[in-house]
């Protein structure tokens, strides 16, 4: 592996994680393929950690600013594992380019949805809504 590469694989991420917060999924896991010439599996299985990793100092970081609601956070990440399991199994059954293909179609589906959200005009507030509860 190229470590030079894999270092700006990483800055990268960290950058757009923090930015955005994505990184695993949508920066590391086809860095990791295209440039670290790692199989989809395994740059899956490799970004799960630094997910983790990455999702720990972001988190700190962004609660310093009051952006964090801690019970979702809880609630997620306590049911989360148990897809992971189910998922795990499902790519080390699933052919390479199957996942190749599901990632990339998922990546433009979100990318397409976020795109329609963030060009809608903005819908102004009913009369008489204050915005508060």
């Amino acid at each position: 592996m190229d470590l030079v590469l894999a270092l700006a694989v990483c800055a990268l991420g960290g950058v757009v994680a923090g930015l955005i917060g994505v990184g695993g999924g949508v920066i590391f896991v086809p860095a990791m393929v295209i440039f670290l010439s790692m199989d989809q599996i395994e740059a899956e299985a490799t970004s799960l950690l630094m997910i983790a990793i990455v999702s720990l100092f972001g988190t700190w970081r962004q609660r310093g600013y009051g952006n964090v609601d801690l019970r979702d956070a809880i609630l997620i990440g306590v049911l989360s594992p148990i897809g992971v399991v189910f998922g795990v199994v499902l790519a080390n059954e699933l052919p390479e380019r199957a996942l190749k293909v599901a990632f990339g179609v998922l990546v433009l589906y979100v990318a397409w949805r976020l795109m329609k959200k963030a060009l809608r005009p903005d819908r102004p507030e009913p009369e008489g809504s204050s915005g508060q509860g």
